[in-house]
């Protein structure tokens, strides 16, 4: 295992031989952009992340960051009501779902769900056991765990 510091207290934690999965562990919020950058290197051609946490982990405004790592320049929000919301960066379009209020797999079917994950733009999704089925093959699993108010552990794996 080896252990690295940035230049803020994030801390980085490599595990497997390959770097398949990485653990990153976050002491404020100062420290998002970092680990932004972090799993942007780390995805290299991936475009589907699924995001895992508790309400209230931090999952939305880890993704507000990541879409600033990303180039986006519009206010980026939670889609808790929109399911989807659409973003523009430098290399395409981003797509930010939340599929927490959704009821029924059938409203991601109506959604078009296809021409989001499988139509080359990066997919943010949030809440994704409601929609397990429908992930593709290979995405990136960003899962956030609270270890305390201000401290996270985010387990980062390719899938």
């Amino acid at each position: 295992m080896t252990t690295i510091k940035g230049k803020s207290n994030a801390i980085m934690y490599y595990f497997c031989l390959y770097s398949f999965k990485m653990d990153i562990v976050v002491n404020s919020l100062a420290d998002l952009p970092v680990v932004a950058q972090q799993l942007s290197d780390f995805a290299g051609t991936e475009k589907v992340f699924i995001f895992e946490g508790d309400m209230g982990a931090g999952k939305t405004t880890f993704i507000k960051t990541f879409c600033a790592a990303l180039g986006v320049t519009d206010v980026v929000s939670s889609p808790t009501y929109s399911i989807v919301n659409e973003y523009e960066s430098p290399n395409g379009s981003v797509f930010h779902f939340d599929f927490y209020r959704m009821k029924d797999i059938r409203e991601a079917y109506d959604l078009g769900y296809e021409e989001y994950f499988y139509g080359g733009g990066i997919c943010l999704i949030e809440w994704p056991e409601r929609v397990e089925e429908l992930l593709p093959e290979n995405y990136i699993r960003v899962e956030i765990n609270v270890e305390d108010e201000n401290r996270r552990l985010f387990h980062i794996s390719k899938v």
